[in-house]
This record gives structure tokens, sequence and C-alpha cells, in this order.
């Protein structure tokens, strides 16, 4: 079976959801008109990731400026049940392709922002989020953790779907989370842009026996809002140059990596060769010794089949 994937490496309008949807509504019409059966978009694409900004905080002390900066961040965040989600919904309806696409989320029940990542079907619309569950460093600050009931994992009619975000993939029993269900199209928004990085999803390809795609923004500090730009005097102005990739399951670069540049990494994707990929290697299968070792996740939901007919 072959599928068409995009990977988007660009930046979001900051802080401006309306603005980001209009710029996604523009790529995703493209893209769908070139036969892209999946286009995923990079961590916190809405409303932008916060590279360079503290947040007022450190050990002890928390300031209003940085407590009025969360709050406009919060403002700017989505929820699932919104209005932004519904025009991904309907955007992803109307073009007839799958989205998968990093967002900070504001929870429905508490006053608290997740990094999270939705995937959407144009038939059954939401399927479900991933919510980040170690957020790395300073970025505990303004993003929750979650729990095993986010290790979300989707059957669907071009493929298994899952994946983790950023540094989540640097967490074994993570990534064997995804991989005992199965994943065949692994799905990595990050704001990683190093070189190194390119290693690691390389090595969850080989692992997972499965195609990997690794979605990064390009973002300079220009790109920020002027109001913005006194919190990142001391960044460089290349903030975050991207390395968005994708991956065969034997390891080999089918696109990519791209550096210091917007743009849309494409490759048509053989869902075959993650069988073949397998007979010499299969982490959840004849590579298992179930007689030494155990792997428990609390909470993990089932995989979620997509409707038929």
């Amino acid at each position: 079976m072959i599928v068409k994937v995009g990977v988007v490496q660009d930046s979001p309008v900051f802080f401006d959801k309306k603005r980001t949807l209009d710029k996604m509504e523009i790529l995703i019409k493209k893209h769908a008109k070139d036969g892209c059966d999946l286009l995923v978009f990079p961590e916190s694409f809405i409303p932008g990731y916060p590279r360079g900004f503290d947040f007022g905080a450190k050990i002890g002390s928390r300031t209003r400026e940085g407590k009025s900066l969360y709050a406009e961040y919060y403002k700017n965040s989505m929820s699932i049940r919104g209005e932004g989600m519904k025009r991904l919904m309907q955007l992803s309806h109307t073009y007839s392709l799958y989205l998968v696409v990093g967002f900070t989320e504001k929870c429905e029940n508490n006053g608290s922002l997740y990094c999270s990542m939705v995937y959407i079907s144009p038939k059954d619309g939401l399927m479900g989020v991933h919510r980040k569950i170690k957020p790395t460093g300073t970025e505990r600050v303004i993003w929750a953790e979650a729990d095993g009931t986010s290790l979300v994992t989707f059957d669907t009619k071009i493929g298994k779907l899952g994946g983790l975000i950023c540094w989540e993939n640097y967490m074994p029993a993570a990534r064997m989370a995804m991989y005992q269900k199965g994943v065949e199209i692994y799905i990595a928004p990050t704001a990683d842009s190093r070189e190194e990085w390119t290693a690691t999803m390389k090595h969850i390809a080989l692992e997972g026996r499965c195609f990997v795609l690794g979605s990064n923004q390009y973002f300079t500090k220009s790109m920020y809002p002027e109001k913005y730009q006194k919190l990142v005097l001391d960044e460089p102005e290349n903030m975050c140059s991207g390395g968005s990739i994708i991956v065969s399951p034997k390891g080999r670069v089918l696109a990519g990596p791209l550096f210091n540049e917007s743009g849309v990494l494409t490759a048509d994707i053989d869902l075959d060769e993650i069988i073949h990929a397998k007979m010499d290697f299969d982490t959840n299968g004849h590579y298992t010794r179930n007689d030494i070792f155990r792997f428990h996740v609390n909470n993990q939901p089932e995989i979620k089949k997509e409707s038929v007919g």
C-alpha cells in the first residue's frame, strides 16, 4: 500500500491562532492538491513554541510580568473542543487528508497547558490527542505532564499512526509503548534542530521498523512580534534551523533533513516495506524475550480503529 506523506517545516504567526490557521489552510490545500494523504505540523505550531522565553521564572520566585505572559500564551492556546479545532477538522474533511498537528492545549477541566499533538481523520474528525508525558527542562514551567492515557495510537486506512513529541523520543519505555501497538507511521514533532536529531530519527525507524516523520519549525528571531523582541535579545537570529526528515523502516532517509529554510518534505511510502524490514528484526515480535523481560504501561489505551464504510 502506497501512502503519500508530507512533513511541514515552517513558522506559525506567533501568538495568533486565527492567522496561523489561515496559513495552515493554504499549506493543507496546496499539498492535498499534490496528493498528500497525511500532513504533519511541528511541535506547538499553534500558537508557537516560545523559544527563548523564561516567563519570569527562577527557583524560588516568579515575576508578575512572567505570569502575565503565561496568561497571554494561555489565551492563544487551543482546546480540543474550541473553534480552532473545529476548523482543523473541517479542513481535514474538505481536503480529504489526515492531519497531525502540534499545539499547546488548554485543558478544559483545569488551568494547565499541555504540549500536545492531535490526530484528525477526514472521515471521523478528531481521533484523539497525545499530550507530552515529560516536558523538557524549563518547559515544565508552562506545560503540565500527562499520563499513560495519552499514549494513543490509531489504526486508519493509511496505516497505524502514533508517536511522541520531541525528547519523549529519548525515553525507551515511551518508544516501546508505541512499538507494542504496531505503529507503522511514527510521528515525531519536535523543537530540536540539532544535526544529532537526525540520528535519533534514524534510530527509531530502525528500532521500531516503522516510517518516521520528524517535523520541526524553521524560526528566526525577527519572526517574533516586536513586543516580544526584548525577551530574546541574547538569542541568535536563527533560533530554530529545522531538520525535518522522513525515514524508512530500514533507516534510509527518504526526504530531508531540511535546514535553514521553510518547506514541506513529501515522500511516497510503501507500507509493505515494514514487513520486509521485520523479517530481520521485530522489537515487538521475534526479537522480544518475554521469558526475560516484562513490559507494561499503566492506562495506555488500546489502539483506536477508524470507522469502516
